[in-house]
């Protein structure tokens, strides 16, 4: 073959396997560094042209100081941004002299996806933790809380003790506050999920918003015209908005301005493969952002690690954001942190937009408890909180039927003569769960209702069946009262499912 010849198909398959090669290649001199060839998926992916290429050397384009140990490497494009990069590298002799072959590979978007599943795999981790803790301690406030108030309607507001009790009352309440952070954070809230035009419910809390940031700050709402809808649990939202009000103002001891705005945002699938937990398509954004202090790299890394704080101790419990994020997730979004030092912060939060009317707000008066004379299959493991409830429901005059387990519950079910209108049960029980009881034991009475309580809750099992037409949901803790409005509403109650709260 002719020299020409050769040299022509060695320059076509240099082409191909170089120039054409769809991933970024370089070849750069091994002692100073200097590019001495590039190919065109480098120019188009790094955005230098050939030439501003060969007046570079391969230290221009690492983002940090002194060379990368391995074969990942974080580089600089020519607009700013900072890249992830696999490096491949082969030594080679280029017109005499010794250099490296490069190839390279974008690897910010997997980084970044992998980073997302860790950080999901340890918030689901500790959310079992904080579901199970805020189980037990649901348990402890419903008793607390529960004889409290009793204790509360029995003293004359003169008695000396009347006050005592008041502040166990308040540090009940805070407590319980407390568990429902965990839940949130841990998605283990039973949602009460409602058609909800966001901007009609920040008008409704905009005057409480400004009592609780003070005058020191400025609070602009800035609604967007014709915002779509979300469904969501109105408590759960207005949970996120005083978290992250919380949060600017804390951000803001000298004053200055917080706006919270709302948007319609599409979001497309190069956004959502670097959120696994969320789909393309529309969205509701929530915007709350302040001109306070920011953060750094370092802090917005573990921003939504349960119980880390930038707050002085005793001054936040570390759960803000994480409650936040949950309640998103749970609803089907996600959130984005933007923030840098000295020039604020703005938090988004996504939540699905859909394409039905707000449900109307309901202006009937909560039915006021009524005695009763039903008869109750009460079955609950925690001997004291069995024991509240038994005894809050004999004064409202029902007949109780208690049992400490499901097996107990199932003998008593088959043993009793008379009909049994009302089946209440924790659902988290050894052995055999409050809806396994429940299934159990209805096709035996069908005419029972069911009402189930709990302080924690799968979501699965409660979209998955745990509340239909006959059944409810009481969450703990609970007072007396609430239990005695839970009962009556689902004893009268012949239409579609509900959640009771206390």
């Amino acid at each position: 073959m002719p020299a020409k010849e050769f040299l022509k198909q060695q320059d076509a398959k240099f082409r191909l396997l170089f120039q054409d090669n769809p991933l970024p290649m370089w070849v750069y001199d091994g002692e100073t560094l200097r590019f001495l060839e590039v190919n065109q998926a480098a120019v188009a992916h790094y955005g230098y042209s050939r030439e501003e290429f060969l007046n570079m050397t391969v230290a221009d384009t690492w983002a940090g100081p002194g060379a990368p140990s391995s074969g990942q490497w974080r580089q600089r494009l020519k607009d700013g941004r900072i890249i992830d990069v696999e490096v491949a590298s082969q030594s080679i002799s280029y017109g005499g002299r010794a250099a490296v072959l490069s190839v390279l590979q974008d690897i910010t978007q997997r980084n970044q996806l992998e980073e997302h599943l860790r950080q999901a795999a340890k918030m689901e981790a500790v959310g079992m933790l904080a579901g199970g803790i805020a189980h037990d301690f649901n348990n402890l406030l419903t008793i607390i809380n529960g004889y409290s108030q009793i204790l509360l309607s029995a003293l004359d507001p003169g008695d000396p003790n009347h006050t005592a009790v008041e502040q166990i009352m308040k540090a009940g309440e805070r407590a319980a506050a407390l568990t429902r952070q965990l839940l949130a954070f841990s998605r283990r809230q039973v949602m009460q999920p409602k058609v909800l035009n966001l901007n009609q419910l920040l008008s409704g809390l905009e005057s409480m918003l400004r009592r609780l940031i003070g005058e020191d700050i400025d609070l602009r709402l800035a609604p967007a015209h014709d915002l779509g809808h979300v469904s969501a649990d109105p408590g759960q939202i207005e949970q996120v908005v005083m978290n992250l009000v919380v949060n600017a103002r804390d951000a803001m001891p000298r004053g200055g301005i917080l706006t919270i705005d709302t948007q319609n945002v599409e979001l497309d699938e190069s956004y959502i493969s670097t959120h696994a937990t969320m789909k393309a398509g529309p969205y509701i954004a929530l915007v709350v952002s302040d001109n306070g202090s920011g953060m750094d790299a370092a802090t917005r890394a573990r921003l939504f690690e349960p119980f880390f704080t930038t707050k002085g101790l005793g001054k936040g419990t570390g759960l803000g954001l994480t409650t936040v994020l949950g309640i998103a997730k749970q609803s089907g979004g996600g959130v984005e942190v933007y923030s840098e030092p000295g020039k604020g912060t703005s938090v988004k939060v996504y939540l699905p937009r859909i394409d039905q009317p707000a449900a109307a707000e309901s202006e009937a008066p909560l039915a006021r408890a009524v005695r009763g004379s039903e008869t109750i299959l009460l079955v609950e493991d925690e001997e004291l909180v069995r024991s509240l409830v038994r005894e809050t429901l004999q004064r409202e005059g029902y007949q109780v039927l208690d049992a400490p387990n499901a097996e107990e519950a199932a003998r008593t079910c088959a043993s009793y003569d008379g009909p049994i209108d009302l089946l209440i049960t924790d659902v988290v029980m050894p052995k055999e769960s409050g809806r396994e009881l429940a299934e159990r034991l209805t096709p035996q009475r069908p005419e029972m209702k069911v009402l189930f309580m709990s302080g924690y809750a799968d979501p699965a099992a409660i979209n998955g069946g745990l509340v239909s037409g006959r059944s409810s949901f009481l969450q703990k803790p609970f007072t007396p009262a609430a239990l005695s409005r839970a009962v009556r509403e689902i004893l009268e109650r012949n239409g579609e499912a509900s959640h009771a709260g206390g």
